[in-house]
């Protein structure tokens, strides 16, 4: 293997010869291993788009050579289009405040862009990851915004898949209209309702927390880029703030705007909290959803077996012919992880001191990986679980007939207690209460049929 020397403020360091990446990325690397994972793609290309527009503005307004700027930017074009993304070897937890993140996609910019000048990698006289490449920059402000853009990116990628498990599940209360179960409280026989109806409560449930995903994405599109180190905007040229954000906004097709105070924008990761907390909502439905699939499923004889699952692998490697709910399981995983990882993110928010919050890192990879397992699971649990559902009706009729729960639509014509004993002796007796109702002459039977009919046991539905 063949090396260069390269040199920083800490001294010269060894890099091999064919590396983009240069000292600080190589420093980094030996002390930076928690995960054994690189930072998130939507991360990195958020900060190449950051210093795309950096560099773009710092041209415009005269700070920076064209020469060396219009090579910078080319460097962005091409790895953007998916070269060179090996060199982005970081660990997901890095430094604080994200440093070494920013100083890989630095260095590694650089480097390509004196290939481009004909130079040789390492020639940081001529274009430096400091000087040139971070201009008018600082990790306190690029982090920030490159962690706003990506999550909005994840989430433009995330949100479709949502509305195919609404979509899903509205197909199946629309199917499932008219056919009957007994409903259930305390895990207890309840009053009928139709198993259509339980399926547009989902629905409405998933709908409602991607809404909440929406309108808290909101404040993720201020960014605090232009505020520099702590805010002030030490080090930028007049004009710079708008014009960075603008070219920003225009390369990442979001609409982004300049945070209003920029020491808020570095001091407060309250968006990003918000966005982790709805998509913890939204696990949370998520995992009901799952729970509720798993126990209709369950069976085939000695469980409820209100629904059949599909097959979608063998349940098991010693009982054969079992089916289980392993993607509904596989969902209730994700939420837990989401969960887990929102506590993560509400800690590191917390641990902001004064005019930063260092613990960025960390609140990418959560926030991110979050979003990732859920729109990777969705889809597949969507058309693989939902859709393949069918409704055991006569199971779920025998349920309804059987079930001392009727008793209370008979409660405001034979009383309370009466009906209360006649629940105790059709439990005891395993006699109908319809039949109870009529043998003990309490009503007609026309009135009990009158009673039972669809449109009297669902009048909210």
């Amino acid at each position: 293997m063949q090396f260069r020397i390269d040199r920083d403020s800490l001294g010269e360091i060894k890099i091999n010869s064919n590396a983009y990446y240069g000292p600080f990325t190589a420093r980094a690397l030996k002390n930076y291993n928690a995960t054994g994972t690189r930072s998130h793609q939507n991360i990195i290309k958020a900060y190449l788009m950051i210093k795309k527009s950096a560099t773009l503005a710092n041209i415009r307004l005269k700070k920076l050579n064209s020469k060396k700027g219009n090579a910078i930017v080319k460097a962005c074009d091409e790895i953007l289009k998916g070269s060179l993304i090996d060199q982005f070897i970081v660990d997901t937890i890095n430094s604080g405040a994200g440093t070494a993140l920013n100083m890989n996609v630095n260095e590694v910019i650089a480097n390509r862009a004196l290939e481009i000048l004909h130079k040789k990698k390492g020639d940081y006289k001529c274009i430096n990851p400091n000087d040139e490449v971070n201009m008018s920059q600082s990790s306190n402000d690029t982090f920030p915004t490159a962690l706003h853009t990506a999550i909005l990116l994840d989430l433009n990628e995330f949100i479709p898949t949502i509305n195919k498990l609404i979509s899903s599940l509205r197909k199946k209360s629309r199917e499932f209209n008219n056919i009957i179960k007994m409903g259930r409280t305390h895990l207890m026989d309840a009053l009928p309702i139709t198993l259509g109806i339980e399926f547009e409560a989902y629905a409405i449930a998933i709908e409602k927390a991607k809404n909440t995903i929406k309108i808290a994405s909101k404040e993720l599109e201020y960014v605090a880029l232009g505020g520099t180190a702590i805010g002030t905007g030490a080090n930028t040229p007049k004009g710079y703030r708008i014009l960075v954000v603008k070219n920003l906004s225009g390369i990442s097709g979001l609409n982004l705007k300049p945070e209003k105070n920029m020491c808020y924008g570095l001091q407060s990761r309250f968006a990003v909290a918000n966005i982790s907390s709805v998509l913890r909502n939204l696990a949370l439905e998520l995992t009901r959803l799952a729970n509720d699939i798993r126990l209709m499923a369950s069976g085939p004889i000695a469980g409820l077996a209100e629904v059949t699952i599909p097959a979608i692998h063998a349940g098991s490697s010693i009982m054969p012919g079992k089916v289980n709910p392993s993607l509904a399981e596989s969902l209730n995983m994700v939420c837990f992880n989401v969960i887990g990882n929102d506590l993560s993110v509400a800690f590191a928010v917390q641990a902001g001191q004064f005019e930063l919050n260092v613990m960025l890192p960390v609140i990418a990879k959560c926030t991110l990986e979050s979003i990732d397992m859920l729109k990777n699971i969705l889809p597949v649990f969507s058309k693989n679980m939902i859709d393949g559902l069918q409704a055991n009706k006569e199971q779920l009729q025998s349920y309804v007939e059987k079930s001392p729960g009727l008793v209370t639509l008979f409660a405001p014509y034979i009383g309370y207690m009466k009906a209360s004993e006649l629940y105790k002796e059709s439990l005891k007796k395993n006699i109908s209460v319809r039949e109870l109702v009529i043998t003990k002459r309490l009503m007609r039977k026309e009135d009990v049929d009158k009673v039972l009919k669809k449109k009297n046991i669902l009048k909210s539905g």
